[in-house]
């Protein structure tokens, strides 16, 4: 299969071909730039990292190995952290490798090479293999660009511009990333950049890699030690009878507490709302380890080491760590658009954006992959940057600036309305991410049995969220689309493993 090769053009125009930088080459960035060469695009992918995968590239260190206060460094929020990724080293997918690959590159079980993890949900490290295949099968080894730290994207003056309509350029400026972490001093590090003219650029550096704090009375004067779960990697360091307060009952909350529990003495978690909190896995965690317990929100940390919670009823705590497990903000440091877009620090919304992609004023030469949460990926980033490529090369039309803006309003009055916090503004509905590919670019949508598997998984993980990686309780339709899948990952499998084989056959099976 040549994945790098463009698609048949099937509407007869001729396609323009733009200078296009990718910020990023983690699983957004690799499908939008595969995407962009498709479509005929000279694209270069920037990537500070000496490797793809971005989160998915495991990095056992953390910035607190060379902060004297991350957590202070954290808070500023125009100070980027230095370490990316955000992976622990236990952690597990919470979907299934049925529904976490490319449209025409399924992400199979290699269970020929014993270095790899077969399993339904595997760990970070076969999601970071998987990624780097498709980098190579793609065919982009030769577009990534590695260890290059963005440092400044801006629209270019006027004597750079040129060509159909004037059209927008940007300037890209990048430094040497290794240069970057070592150096203390950002003009230093700008002394030895680079700059490059583009017709367009497109953001997919992701959203999980800088911490977002609470504000909590007496974060500033307690004395003990205090992180984000940014900068947690494995549970080690909490043996030793340690009394951990968790801040947040989110996934990685409640995964990282079942990863302590085993070696803390005690596990907090401090919930905003217990009710909420208290489903039904949260209540079998409780029941099944003693040492775990559930309390609402922090009224104050004391210089003592008590944590006192808002529970009216004076419940404290005596704890030698407070790990916030609280989210992560989006973070474009290097991004100058003249206030054209902008992150709203206090609700974490970033804006105006179309559709989540487009900023209407600098559309389509400024775009977005992998803004939204609670999409499937990589199939929402393929379809983004299809999406994406087709406007570049002029065989699909945006809406005007206008109607755009209008539409971006309309949207937030319609989450308002609907009582959405503006801190979930880019929390996708199911039948909103499915329909974008449809509606812009054609992009196939994703299987009903696949879309039936999710609702499965998410109610399965709702009932139990430490068994519910081993439960089978799929539905008749969707074991048997199951079977049909393996049976197509079989041949993909050999396909990769025999490439010649492969050429000589029929093309590579799709999907179901």
């Amino acid at each position: 299969m040549d994945m790098a090769a463009a698609c048949v053009d099937d509407v007869g125009k001729p396609r323009a071909s733009r200078k296009v930088c990718v910020i990023g080459a983690g699983m957004a960035g690799l499908a939008a730039a595969r995407e962009l060469r498709r479509e005929g695009h000279a694209v270069t992918v920037l990537e500070q990292a000496g490797d793809v995968g971005g989160q998915w590239l495991y990095d056992p260190r953390a910035d607190d190995d060379d902060e004297e206060d991350p957590l202070a460094a954290a808070a500023a929020a125009a100070k980027p952290v230095r370490v990316h990724s955000s992976m622990y080293a236990s952690l597990r997918l919470l979907g299934p490798r049925e529904v976490m690959g490319f449209s025409d590159f399924q992400f199979v079980p290699r269970k020929s090479d014993p270095g790899r993890d077969p399993r339904r949900f595997p760990g970070h490290r076969e999601v970071y293999l998987y990624l780097r295949d498709f980098y190579r099968a793609a065919g982009l080894t030769d577009a990534v660009r590695f260890n290059t730290r963005v440092v400044r994207v801006a629209m270019a003056p006027p004597p750079c511009r040129g060509g159909p309509g004037d059209a927008m350029k940007w300037v890209v400026r990048s430094t040497d990333a290794v240069l970057w972490k070592r150096c203390s001093d950002d003009q230093m590090a700008e002394a030895r950049c680079v700059e490059e003219v583009f017709d367009a650029v497109v953001v997919a550096t992701g959203h999980y890699s800088q911490p977002k704090l609470p504000s909590i009375q007496g974060m500033g004067d307690w004395k003990r030690r205090q992180l984000h779960s940014h900068w947690y990697r494995v549970p080690d360091s909490f043996r030793d009878e340690q009394v951990v307060v968790l801040v947040g009952c989110g996934d990685s909350g409640m995964d990282i507490a079942l990863d302590l529990l085993a070696v803390a003495r005690e596990v907090h978690l401090s919930a905003k709302s217990v009710e909420a909190a208290a489903t039904p896995a949260m209540s079998k965690m409780l029941a099944r380890h003693a040492n775990l317990h559930l309390h609402p929100q922090i009224e104050r940390l004391c210089d003592d080491g008590r944590v006192v919670f808002a529970d009216g009823g004076g419940g404290v705590v005596a704890a030698d760590t407070v790990m916030y497990c609280t989210g992560y903000r989006y973070s474009f440091p290097f991004l100058d658009t003249e206030g054209k877009v902008a992150v709203d620090d206090d609700d974490n919304r970033v804006g105006p954006l179309f559709e989540h992609t487009f900023p209407p004023s600098l559309a389509p030469w400024l775009s977005f992959v992998g803004i939204p949460r609670k999409v499937m990926v990589p199939w929402f980033f393929e379809a983004q940057g299809r999406w994406i490529a087709g406007v570049l090369s002029g065989r699909r039309a945006l809406p005007s600036e206008e109607e755009m803006t209008r539409s971006v309003e309309e949207f937030y009055r319609a989450r308002e309305l609907a009582g959405v916090p503006k801190a979930h503004t880019h929390d996708v509905e199911p039948h909103k991410m499915y329909e974008l590919g449809e509606k812009y670019c054609d992009f196939p949508r994703t299987e009903e049995w696949k879309r039936e598997l999710m609702a499965i998984i998410s109610r399965n993980t709702s009932d139990d969220m430490e068994t519910f990686r081993d439960r089978d309780d799929d539905s008749d339709n969707v074991r048997r689309c199951l079977q049909e899948w393996y049976a197509l990952a079989e041949h993909q499998a050999q396909d990769e493993e025999d490439p010649a084989a492969a050429a000589a056959q029929a093309p590579v099976h799709s999907s179901l």
